[in-house]
Parts: structure tokens; C-alpha cells; sequence
């Protein structure tokens, strides 16, 4: 497989296989029980990096500020996609179709989000079109909808925005609003299969170093390699692994109900656990796309923004 050249905290350095399966499974738990499998992105990586050639990693102080950047991500349910992947000519296409209505051509692609299927999305599409993935993104983390981003809170908008399904069949939307955008555009992937390529938020370098997380896909790689580590059963792993992401362990328990469905071009549902030593604690968890609230004995205990993630007691999965 060809490498690919990222720079992790400043430096430059060759991101190999391995380093893929770091960055999927730190995709994974900053998808927050959602986002869409991030395997499947990562199969598409590797395979429009070995067709096309290496893609590189910068920071947006190795580009021309005043270049265009646009995000490249899909949008449906997860539950959804569990049967109906994505094909992959879609977010390519969303992107050269976004670039042909505003006249300009991208110098690079960002992902919107790191966690879940869209962060490896973006590196599948720039391996194809030739083009740098910038080291950031605008939540680090998966959300449900669209208006999720520090680039609303700065008042950037995302649409135009271009939309394409497996076939091919490409819509421009253009809102006064990214709240409006979100709504217009659930529907329009409805209509799509549920699911389909989009690309937004285009904005300049100079926003994304202004506006954007920066090295939050060095960190995503970062993140996975120390979860790795715990799942090789390496001594001390698990206490390092959240130190480095600042976590804890708020409950150990076994799944005892989970009620999910798609309502709305969104997975929704709730999953209740019983802890391991007194089963009259209960926690439930409710699900929008993304692990949103946790409840204890019908008590709030965590809500986004903070992450809530489900690991695996025996392997850390």
C-alpha cells in the first residue's frame, strides 16, 4: 500500500496500514455509538489510496490562505447502512459537483467531523481527485445534524451544498440557514435511499485555521492507537488510555435492552444497562444517530457535548 504523509503533533511522518486501523478504531469511539461503521470508510481508503496514489495530511498553514476547501461526508441513518453501504463514487461526485457551481476549484478537502464513517470519507475522495486532507475538522466527534459545528457558531454557512445518491443524480441547496440546510437536506436523502455523498461548508484556508479543530485527525489516530494498546492487553494501558482522553468510567454493567429504528432519516432509540454488582441501578442511554444523554435511575448524569461511549468489558471493542 502506498503511504500516506500526516503530520502527528507537528511532525511529518508516513501513516501506514496500521496506522488506518488506529485511525478507524479511534473513529469508532469518537463516533459516540454512532456515525456509521468506520470499517467501511476505511476499505475505501485503502483502496482509492492503492488506486490512486498517496494522500496528503497539512495544516492549513501549508496552503494558500485565500484556497478553497470543502468538506466531503455522507449523510443517512446507520442503521441504514449496515445494509446498504455506501458505493463511493457519490462524495467524489458531490465534491466536483459543488466545485462546478462556484467556479473555483478546492486545494484541499477537510473532513466535517472526526468519528464515525466520516473520517475516513474524506481521505478515499482526495486520493482520487488528487488532493491534501487538512488536519481538522468541526466538532471532534460525530453529530446528528448538519448545524453541529464550530463554523455555524462562527457564522459560516454550508450551503451551497451538493448532494448526490449511488446514481449519480446530483442536487444543489442553497439555504438561509444551516438549520435549514439540515431539514432540507434529511429530506433530500429520504428521497435518496437514505443515504447519499455531500459536500459543504466551503469556506477558505484562512477559516479553517480560524474556525476549524485543528489536528483532530492526528488525534483521532492517536486516540485508536492508545485503545489498541488496551486491547493487546498491554499493562497500565486502560488508566493511559483515559488520561489521554480525558475520560472516566462512570458505569460497568450488561446490556439488557435495546430498542433502536429509524424515524426521520435518523436512528433513534434508547439502551438500558444493568450494573454488574447491584442490578437496581439502571442506566439508560438515548440515541439520536450518536449516544446523546445518559440517565441513572432516571437521573441525567451525562449529555453531549461530552462523549458517551460503550466499551467492551473482556476486549475493549
Amino acid at each position: 500500500m502506498t503511504p500516506i504523509t500526516v503530520p502527528l503533533r507537528g511532525a511529518m511522518r508516513e501513516l501506514n496500514l496500521a496506522d488506518l486501523d488506529d485511525m478507524a478504531l479511534g473513529a469508532t469511539l469518537l463516533g459516540a455509538g454512532g456515525g456509521g461503521d468506520p470499517y467501511i470508510g476505511r476499505l475505501m481508503a485503502v483502496q482509492a489510496i492503492e488506486t490512486y496514489g498517496a494522500v496528503q495530511i497539512v495544516e492549513p498553514s501549508e496552503l494558500d490562505p485565500d484556497g478553497l476547501v470543502v468538506t466531503v461526508a455522507g449523510i443517512g441513518a446507520p442503521t441504514v447502512l449496515i445494509e446498504k453501504p455506501p458505493a463511493g463514487p457519490e462524495f467524489v461526485g458531490a465534491a466536483l459537483a459543488l466545485a462546478k457551481y462556484l467556479g473555483k476549484e478546492p486545494v484541499a478537502i477537510m473532513p466535517i467531523e472526526v468519528g464515525g464513517l466520516n473520517t475516513l470519507i474524506p481521505l478515499a475522495a482526495a486520493a482520487e481527485m488528487g488532493l491534501p486532507v487538512i488536519d481538522a475538522d468541526s466538532m471532534r466527534r460525530a453529530f446528528p445534524q448538519i448545524e453541529m459545528t464550530t463554523f455555524t457558531l462562527a457564522g459560516i454557512t454550508a450551503s451551497p451544498m451538493s448532494m448526490v445518491d449511488i446514481n449519480g443524480n446530483v442536487v444543489i441547496i442553497s439555504t438561509t440557514t444551516n438549520q435549514v440546510a439540515e431539514k432540507l437536506a434529511r429530506a433530500l436523502m429520504i428521497e435518496m435511499g437514505m443515504g447519499a455523498g455531500m459536500s459543504l461548508y466551503s469556506m477558505s484556508v484562512a477559516e479553517v485555521a480560524k474556525h476549524g479543530i485543528q489536528g483532530s485527525m492526528s488525534y483521532c489516530v492517536d486516540l485508536g492507537r492508545k485503545l489498541s494498546a488496551v486491547q493487546r492487553g498491554e499493562r497500565g494501558a486502560f488508566d493511559k488510555f483515559l488520561d489521554f482522553a480525558e475520560g472516566k468510567r462512570v458505569f460497568s454493567g450488561k446490556i439488557i435492552d435495546l430498542d433502536r429504528r429509524t424515524t426521520a432519516g435518523f436512528a433513534r432509540g434508547t439502551v438500558v444497562i444493568e450494573h454488574l454488582e447491584d442490578p437496581t441501578r439502571i442506566m439508560r442511554i438515548e440515541i439520536q444517530n450518536e449516544f446523546l444523554m445518559a440517565f441513572e435511575d432516571g437521573k441525567p448524569i451525562i449529555t453531549t457535548p461530552d462523549l458517551i461511549c460503550i466499551l467492551d468489558h473482556e476486549n475493549a471493542g
